[in-house]
This record gives structure tokens, sequence and C-alpha cells, in this order.
């Protein structure tokens, strides 16, 4: 299995589908590397190349490398023991042109993960958003939304965490090119 296919199984395996392997997600979303080592019959070697190399920082491996974790974006329940967190004044989404009017009219949504996931700067934000083709980016004003009692976590990877962004908290941003397009 290539590096690639291994980061796509790795991240669907340990944000949705744990059962599939075997594994129940415990505190902290952790789980034993050795039978997931087994279930996708790759090497330590294989798994830590991954972790190291994800530029999105989506696992995590324990202090002595027996467990394994996706830091977020989990579809299964997990108590990840994060700690509320006062965020940035304003952080960032970046998402597709299909979801304009979505967004617009009902805010940002988790859908099917936990939490809605935000950036702390524009590019991360864009990067997610053309993942599905010309995105689109919203700056989300943080310091209101937590006045205003949403709760903020920080994943370990440093992607921002909140349930929900009600529309009044979002200003959409120009994207790079965007001259004339919507």
């Amino acid at each position: 299995m290539n590096p690639r296919q291994l980061s796509k199984r790795l991240a669907y395996l340990l944000r949705h589908a744990p059962h599939e392997a075997g594994l129940t997600l415990a505190r902290g979303g952790w789980v034993p590397l050795a039978p997931l080592l087994a279930h996708l019959r790759v090497t330590r070697g294989q798994v830590e190349r991954v972790v190291r190399e994800d530029e999105k920082g989506r696992f995590g491996l324990s202090e002595g490398g027996d467990k394994i974790r996706a830091t977020q974006g989990h579809s299964v329940p997990v108590d990840l023991g994060l700690e509320p967190q006062v965020p940035p004044a304003t952080l960032y989404h970046g998402s597709h042109q299909g979801a304009r009017v979505g967004i617009t009219r009902h805010g940002l949504k988790a859908m099917s993960r936990h939490h809605v996931h935000l950036s702390a700067d524009t590019d991360t934000a864009l990067k997610v958003g053309l993942r599905r083709g010309w995105p689109l980016l919203f700056a989300v004003d943080a310091a209101r939304l937590h006045a205003d009692g949403f709760t903020f976590y920080r994943s370990e990877n440093g992607v921002w965490l909140v349930d929900a962004v009600p529309p009044a908290y979002l200003s959409e941003l120009p994207t790079p090119g965007q001259s004339g397009r919507r």
C-alpha cells in the first residue's frame, strides 16, 4: 500500500469506522497500533512515515509509539479530551462554491462530524476549499462567537473546532483570482 492509500485508509478507520478493524476508540481517540498494523497488513515504519509526513497533522502516535489516533474529524463518538480554549479574534473556513447558498443561509454546521473545522490562517482555509473545486473563503468572528457562549477547542494539529457557526458571524472574503466569479 503506498503512503497516500495508507493515509486515506488510516483516516477512514480512525475517524469513521474503527469497528471495521475490530478497534474501539479509547479516550483521546487512541487505539492500539499492533492490531491496526495486522488489519492493514503494513509495518510500523510505514505508519510512522505517514504520521510524520502528513502535512495536515491528521494523526498522532503516543509517546511510547504503541497507540495511534486521528487528531480530529471523527464521525463516530469519541472524547478527544480537548479542553475549551479562547480562540483568536478571527478564524477562517474554506469551502466550495456549491456550498455558498447553504452557508450564507444556515451558517457552518458540523454535518456528519463532531465539529466545524476552522483554520487560523487564510492559506490553510483556501487549501481546504480547493479540494472540491473553486474555493470559498469565510472569515469567522470567533471573538464575538466565543463571547456569545460558543465553546472552542483546538486540536493537536492546530485546527480550531466549534459546534456550529451561525451566518451572522460569517463574512465571505474574496479568493485569489476571483474577479468576476460567483
